[in-house]
């Protein structure tokens, strides 16, 4: 399981010119579920995310965590962060999850996340999504359970 987080002070999500989701400082996740992850693995993946200190402090220093600054977190599945990339010159699937499963543990994420954080958006599994967002610093963690 991979989540790609991006530090943002705002992100959304349309589908069809229609905005499903929606944060403001925050962090975007983007979730790719591979074969053999189960919700256990999740959990421990997202606890990781919603302490993991990317926010300034009064110093400036990263040591505030999503849940420190009440910000919003804004979950879009991304199977292609389940590639198989390491030789060739396109892409493989063969690692990623079938879509069923991917779709079954992340809507357990979402749920296990709106149970323990306020700010909780979501994009739209399955969906051909357009994505925005102001990456702020940039700052982006690839993060793997």
């Amino acid at each position: 399981m991979k989540a790609l987080l991006q530090r943002v002070r705002q992100a959304r999500v349309d589908v069809n010119a229609q905005c499903v989701g929606e944060i403001q400082q925050g962090l975007l996740v983007f979730l790719g579920v591979e074969r053999g992850d189960d919700a256990g693995r999740l959990e421990k993946l997202l606890e990781r995310i919603l302490n993991y200190r990317v926010f300034a402090d009064e110093d400036g220093r990263m040591n505030l965590s999503l849940r420190d600054i009440g910000g919003g977190i804004l979950l879009v599945s991304q199977f292609t962060l389940a590639a198989e990339t390491s030789k060739g010159r396109r892409p493989g699937f063969s690692t990623a999850a079938a879509p069923a499963d991917a779709e079954a543990l992340y809507e357990q994420g979402l749920a296990w996340l709106r149970a323990r954080h306020e700010n909780v958006a979501c994009g739209q599994f399955g969906a051909d999504m357009q994505v925005s967002l102001v990456n702020d610093g940039p700052v982006t963690f690839l993060l793997e359970q």
